[in-house]
């Protein structure tokens, strides 16, 4: 996505805060946000990259002004509407005015994390050939979709060397968008620091990235 929302590599946000013995939760409502994600998720109607394309698409303010666990309960009412699993009147409706009515069989506890480790892992089991090997250089395609991407626009353009492959995995910009999980070879790309940030950048120091072979070109 090149809206607001790829932040890498973006300045001027001042320090990050670190908090010492941060908690897992600030707030109650928070925890209850992560299982209601969890539980829903576990009901296979979407994927994890069309969640992630779905808080790509929350208005720029509204992301910027909210905080970690807002963004994934806006998230996860547009996907509920989008699914027509509930109205938006529905949503705005006070809890004791509303009319519950039962879709399905709850899931338990257990049912909910036996479907999260059987559907965790975005490895395909395929031959599928790979266009680069340990040692190539290549360059990051500098190119602009309009729909998700793991591509950050910092590294586009940037050239730079497969350090390994990891394997085939599902292809993350058309599995967001249910066109398929376009199964390809997933890369470590080494790039040298210089490369990416210019010449204020540390000489030794190398950025490591996961990329798709639909991201990479030969350099």
């Amino acid at each position: 996505m090149d809206g607001i929302h790829d932040m890498g590599g973006m300045d001027g946000f001042g320090p990050i805060p670190i908090e010492q013995d941060e908690p897992v939760f600030h707030a109650p409502w928070e925890g209850r946000v992560w299982a209601l994600n969890s539980a829903l998720g576990a009901l296979g109607k979407w994927n994890i990259d069309a969640g992630r394309y779905e808080m790509e698409q929350l208005d720029p303010i509204l992301y910027l002004q909210s905080i970690y666990y807002q963004r994934w309960l806006y998230r996860t009412e547009n996907i509920l509407i989008a699914h027509g699993m509930v109205t938006r009147q529905e949503l705005e409706t006070p809890p004791e005015r509303r009319k519950v009515e039962k879709q399905g069989q709850a899931l338990s506890v257990e049912d909910i994390f036996a479907r999260q480790r059987q559907a965790r892992s975005a490895r395909v089991d395929a031959e599928v050939p790979a266009r680069f090997k340990t040692g190539d250089k290549v360059r990051a395609r500098n190119i602009y979709p309009k729909g998700h991407t793991r591509l950050p626009r910092y590294v586009r353009g940037k050239v730079g060397v497969i350090d390994r492959d990891h394997g085939v995995f599902i292809f993350p910009d058309s599995n967001a968008v249910f066109a398929g999980k376009k199964p390809q070879h997933l890369y470590s790309v080494q790039f040298a620091a210089q490369e990416v940030w210019g010449s204020d950048a540390a000489s030794a120091d190398k950025i490591y990235m996961d990329m798709w072979d639909d991201y990479l070109e030969v350099s």
